[in-house]
């Protein structure tokens, strides 16, 4: 599979980790173009031993893509899903953005009774369609994919049946647990989650270390 990231953060980093360990192709691409040159140099010496390759990439590097996550922070995925276009026509696009507000930590951005990945399914291009997934994940776990042993639970919402498949084969190719958890809508309740996932860290003490499983 061809997973194409935009943006060279840590959860880019994360990401491109298990998309490797998964053997997967990756093409990093960042505004900055040093700094995806940078993350693909670490990432290489990070895994040498990882079946997948790692490249950076200018803007076209999306356009045959299988997969485009959108390692971005919210407002920028709907921004450079308009500003892409057609060109990710044919590709499954995942948003993993948690639109906190920083300023307070106390509520979401996005205006009631929507999320992030449905504004982002808005601006899409027809036969673009739109995965909520990875958002109630942390960077640095995605790092070795486990906490206290148990692999990291990918939550994953979307409309589109075959686009959720892909993206539950990306996360459990790379050691994850992929669940489906419904349709696009859901994203409400995933970034609501991711909201509370982040405020709980400090008074908690976990130390971005810890990860949101779901047992039965």
């Amino acid at each position: 599979m061809l997973v194409s990231i935009i943006g060279a953060g840590r959860m880019a980093r994360g990401i491109a980790t298990r998309s490797l360990a998964g053997g997967h192709t990756v093409r990093l691409i960042d505004r900055s173009h040093k700094k995806a040159v940078d993350l693909a140099d670490e990432l290489r010496r990070a895994s040498p031993g990882e079946p997948g390759e790692v490249e950076a990439s200018d803007a076209i590097g999306v356009e045959d893509a299988d997969v485009v996550v959108l390692a971005l922070p919210h407002p920028a995925g709907v921004e450079v899903v308009a500003d892409y276009g057609t060109a990710l026509t044919g590709s499954v696009l995942v948003d993993i953005s948690n639109p906190v507000d920083f300023s307070t930590l106390d509520s979401l951005t996005v205006p009631p009774g929507t999320s992030a990945a449905e504004l982002i399914a808005a601006e899409a291009a027809p036969g673009a369609p739109v995965v909520k997934a990875f958002n109630t994940t942390l960077a640095g776990t995605l790092l070795t994919g486990r906490v206290a042993g148990q692999p990291l639970d990918v939550l994953i919402a979307g409309d589109d049946a075959e686009a959720k498949l892909t993206v539950a084969e990306l996360a459990s190719s790379g050691d994850l647990r992929p669940l489906d958890v419904g349709p696009l809508r859901r994203a409400r309740e995933l970034e609501g989650l991711g909201l509370l996932n982040i405020t709980i860290q400090e008074p908690l003490g976990l130390n971005w270390s810890s990860a949101i499983k779901i047992i039965s």
